[in-house]
């Protein structure tokens, strides 16, 4: 039977079955030892085949070829990569010039990644409600200079509802990777998309200016017009790996 991994809590999946029944799923245990050298041989967003158990719950046992993915350095360092969702039509990259930062080190490595694994990225500016004079000025010159480059940005501010409508056109008919910072809005950011979701917020660490995690497994949720939103831990910092 195919599915789609809708969902990866670390130890089981959620697969939807083409007759869109949602399925616990756990991994055949030869998946470890293809050479697979990665945390999660599995990820949101493949399809896979399933095998059904008397008890309701099935056994992953086989992934079809992925069309693509976006991938990072572990942070655990035994094994060598972790994959953050697979068959995307786009990932959008949120970030923010302040509480907390976004260095454009770190955007630069995920655009880098992207790139390699064929995955187009818009670039998400939010919080602009919070944005003195000096950070909006600095905000509107780093979108000059990635839109020259090629990449197209959206300022929103997900607290007030700012540009959201733009977004909700951009996400229609396309499966899209939300990724970012821990802190910069994501959760906040589906939740004004996707009101009836509740995805869980958090509080920023005023110590240090950081988010702390609130996403804590990779989860796919469906939008308006045939398209849906992967929702991923926020990311402290981006490791590129095998390019």
């Amino acid at each position: 039977m195919k599915g789609l991994v809708i969902k990866n809590t670390g130890s089981w999946y959620l697969v939807k079955t083409d007759e869109g029944k949602c399925v616990e799923c756990k991994i055949k245990g030869n998946f470890r030892l293809k050479g697979i050298r990665s945390t999660n041989p599995v990820a949101v967003g493949d399809y896979v085949q399933i095998i059904l158990n008397p008890e309701g719950t099935a056994l992953i046992s086989e992934i079809e070829d992925r069309k693509n993915y976006i991938i990072r350095r572990a942070s655990n360092l035994s094994k060598q990569s972790h994959i953050l969702a697979a068959n995307l039509d786009q990932s959008m990259l949120i970030v923010t010039v302040n509480y907390p930062e976004t260095s454009t080190t770190f955007i630069d490595r995920f655009l880098a990644s992207a790139e390699a694994y064929r995955v187009p990225v818009k670039i998400i500016f939010n919080k602009i409600d919070a944005y003195n004079e000096e950070e909006l000025h600095y905000m509107n010159s780093l979108i000059n200079l990635y839109t020259t480059i090629g990449y197209p940005c959206f300022k929103v501010s997900a607290k007030t509802g700012e540009g959201i409508e733009l977004i909700q056109e951009e996400l229609k008919g396309r499966v899209t990777l939300f990724s970012g910072h821990s802190g910069v809005g994501k959760s906040t950011l589906i939740n004004a998309i996707l009101p009836e979701q509740d995805v869980k917020t958090g509080e920023i660490s005023a110590y240090h200016n950081k988010g702390m995690h609130t996403t804590t497994f990779s989860e796919m949720f469906p939008v308006p017009g045939d398209g849906y939103i992967i929702d991923t831990p926020g990311i402290k910092g981006f490791g590129t790996f095998d390019m």
